[in-house]
């Protein structure tokens, strides 16, 4: 199985344990706001301790640990395009297998503009990129993130997350792929298995988005459980918990 979207470096060693014996072999941890990100360098050392030290506590576990490097929307440093500058040569490492999370949390400008540039990136390097969307005003600002994205990038490339039942009717119907974030406060796996039994499974993919939140490492595979309770089959199951973000994130 794959967590694919996780914050490793917010998480105890021992968890690194269970979720491998658990199954998951394969997780993508991404750039977040651990602490205010007042300059690149701070941003840029996040990054670096995800592929030095995050990396190595996940294989001593058994777990390949890929990153997903950005600039998240509540941690945007005063020098930011020192960041955007050095992104691809970031990316060039083959640990890191899209930009992310980026989004909006709250509508300004400087939120927009900082995710413009990193999706007009992406879209010249052809890579994927991971969308934050927030907790408060969901609807309102995922309708705002929606034009934006396709005025800027090829929305194939595009891994919409924290979708919930509020925004799901806004984004189904998008080429993006969708992520179901199961967390407390975000999804329970009940819900989660409820939009897949409306809408199939070969748009979403299942991630944890374990944090300094309120998380469980193990929601995952709770969720197929959930599933095979609920009668889906072995393929359907094999979807969201691993193909589909295999074939998205090339990995």
């Amino acid at each position: 199985m794959i967590d694919a979207h996780i914050h490793a470096d917010t998480r105890p060693y021992e968890d690194f344990e269970k979720m491998a014996i658990a199954g998951i072999n394969k997780t993508i941890t991404c750039a977040h706001d651990p602490l205010p990100m007042k300059v690149s360098a701070v941003t840029l050392e996040h990054i670096q301790r995800l592929l030095e030290v995050d990396a190595q506590r996940a294989k001593e576990n058994g777990i390949k640990l890929y990153v997903a490097a950005g600039i998240h929307p509540r941690s945007i440093p005063r020098d930011y395009n020192k960041v955007i500058k050095d992104l691809p040569q970031i990316l060039e490492d083959k640990r890191v297998v899209a930009i992310g999370e980026i989004g909006i949390e709250e509508g300004t400008q400087l939120e927009i503009k900082v995710l413009k540039e990193q999706l007009q990136l992406a879209d010249e390097l052809k890579i994927p990129v991971i969308i934050h969307t927030p907790r408060k005003n969901k609807k309102k600002i995922t309708r705002i993130l929606l034009q934006i994205l396709e005025d800027n990038i090829d929305t194939s490339k595009l891994l919409i997350d924290h979708v919930n039942t509020e925004i799901i009717k806004e984004v189904i119907d998008q080429e993006s792929m969708l992520g179901l974030t199961i967390q407390p406060g975000k999804m329970t796996p009940f819900e989660a298995v409820m939009i897949m039994r409306e809408y199939g499974v070969d748009k979403f993919i299942l991630n944890s988005d374990m944090s300094s939140a309120p998380s469980d490492p193990l929601s995952v595979p709770k969720t197929v459980h959930k599933m095979c309770l609920e009668g889906f089959s072995d393929l359907e199951m094999l979807r969201v918990s691993s193909k589909n973000a295999e074939k998205f994130f090339k990995i």
